[in-house]
């Protein structure tokens, strides 16, 4: 693939517009009023949002789409053999975008290739707009997604106005990016697939590193690598000393813990869990700073905010000003989102999807949850292969459920080798927890939870497959008047 991005009026064609991550550079380009189009096969409100700004949509992806832009292509005429043959002007092409999802069998990914198609992964994209901004770009395994939010949302607060492009979608720019008129631009940076060694930030965040993605990584040596990588293109590196493989292996510029031991630059004191957030003291090195207020619940969310306060305070900006900016942030989607309440049963949806997020995110719901109110797991296990390396991991990380109800692999695209299934996980979780149900399906776990969950219970759909979808089916028939039975 090519790695060289073309924004002085070149088309954008997105193969897989409808991502998370491509959507949101896909916003970003139009907005900045370049010629964007792309497929998707199923439409959502996503593709309906760009659509509207302009973008063009195709619900299928064949190799007929970049028919498209023939009307678009100039053409020359070259004598071969005494024969006129017309021949596309490479200048004119569409610049192709993919991301590691797309396979190389792809009909519209051949037919850009046989075209002459500049072919650009989504990350050379991200790349680029990072290098055309002053940016923040926020890596780690976990907390990325309401890290980078969190800090737009600050700097957004403070009138920074900036770009901000992240892998979850925010109510207070509505969707997962905005264009703003400043220089400043905060990203998510994904270390799925190795293409984080790609960005070179003014800031570089880097939350925590685990092996979570073992269909890319062998070891937890070949992730740590990477990171070192990414750290070494960022002018200011800001890092979490919490975990000890940031602390021990990239020896970050600017350190944060919750520790105050641990001589972190940023740390916290005072700090009070509740049911409806936490509050804490916030040092720079030997200085208070001043109280923080936050309305997102448990440690792993003060961390991520004391993150937002370094790169805020690097920034220049009054603590004043990033203290507004936190305490009114209200998070991202799928990241411990109130989705409605019936019958007295508050649904939650959360994107953990890894072992370690899980702890977190039962370990928030416990805190929320009133003396004798059930807290109810539901998880959609994603992929065989992260199954299967942290089986032991998964089977000991619902300890602060009442109940757990599991469905099978949400599969990403992967083939089914018989290693694993959501049934096997199930029978490895009930050796560590008292009250586990297996239910294969979607449709399985709705009718289960119907006559199961009762008033008071705090349900969490975890994973980051389709399982959320089973969220409004539920309350819409929770709603519904009891039949009555003679």
């Amino acid at each position: 693939m090519s790695n060289s991005v073309d924004f002085s009026g070149k088309p954008f064609h997105f193969i897989g517009i409808g991502g998370i991550g491509m959507s949101a550079l896909a916003y970003v380009l139009a907005k900045r009023q370049l010629p964007v189009s792309g497929s998707d096969l199923r439409p959502s409100h996503i593709t309906r949002k760009l659509a509207s700004i302009g973008t063009h949509i195709f619900s299928r992806q064949e190799a007929s789409n970049l028919e498209f832009f023939r009307p678009q292509l100039a053409t020359e005429v070259e004598l071969n053999s005494q024969k006129e043959i017309p021949h596309v002007v490479k200048s004119s092409l569409p610049q192709v975008i993919c991301s590691t999802a797309i396979n190389t069998n792809n009909l519209e990914y051949k037919a850009a290739l046989e075209l002459g198609c500049p072919i650009l992964h989504r990350s050379d994209v991200l790349a680029a707009l990072i290098a055309d901004y002053h940016s923040v770009a926020v890596a780690g395994t976990h907390g990325k997604t309401t890290t980078s939010s969190m800090i737009g949302y600050m700097l957004l607060e403070a009138g920074l106005d900036p770009t901000i492009i992240v892998g979850g979608e925010v109510d207070a720019w509505e969707g997962n990016a905005r264009l703003g008129a400043s220089r400043y631009l905060v990203a998510e940076a994904d270390e799925s697939d190795g293409s984080l060694v790609k960005h070179s930030p003014e800031i570089g965040i880097i939350t925590n590193i685990e092996l979570d993605h073992p269909d890319h990584y062998d070891t937890l040596e070949e992730v740590v690598e990477i990171f070192q990588e990414f750290a070494k293109g960022c002018k200011t590196l800001i890092g979490s000393i919490d975990c000890a493989t940031v602390r021990d292996r990239l020896q970050p510029t600017i350190s944060y813990s919750l520790n105050p031991e641990t001589n972190a630059d940023y740390t916290v004191t005072s700090i009070d869990y509740r049911a409806d957030g936490t509050t804490a003291l916030v040092w720079e090195k030997n200085k208070v700073l001043g109280v923080l207020n936050l309305r997102l619940l448990g440690r792993h969310n003060l961390s991520n905010a004391l993150a937002a306060v370094a790169v805020g305070r690097v920034l220049g900006l009054e603590f004043g000003q990033i203290a507004e900016g936190i305490a009114n942030f209200g998070g991202a989607r799928r990241r411990f989102e109130l989705r409605g309440e019936a019958r007295g049963i508050t649904f939650i949806d959360d994107y953990a999807h890894h072992p370690s997020e899980i702890r977190v995110t039962l370990a928030a719901a416990r805190l929320q949850a009133r003396p004798g109110q059930r807290v109810v797991a539901i998880f959609q296990p994603h992929r065989y292969s992260r199954t299967l390396t942290f089986l032991a991991e998964f089977a000991e990380s619902f300890s602060h459920a009442d109940l757990v109800v599991l469905t099978d692999i949400y599969s990403a695209g992967e083939p089914n080798l018989g290693k694993i299934s959501g049934e096997l996980l199930a029978e490895a979780v009930a050796k560590q927890h008292p009250n586990v149900v297996y239910q294969p399906t979607i449709q399985s776990v709705c009718e289960f939870l119907l006559p199961t969950l009762s008033s008071g219970d705090l349900a969490l759909f975890l994973g980051a497959g389709n399982l959320n979808q089973a969220i409004p089916e539920l309350i819409t028939t929770l709603h519904e008047p009891a039949t009555a039975t003679s």
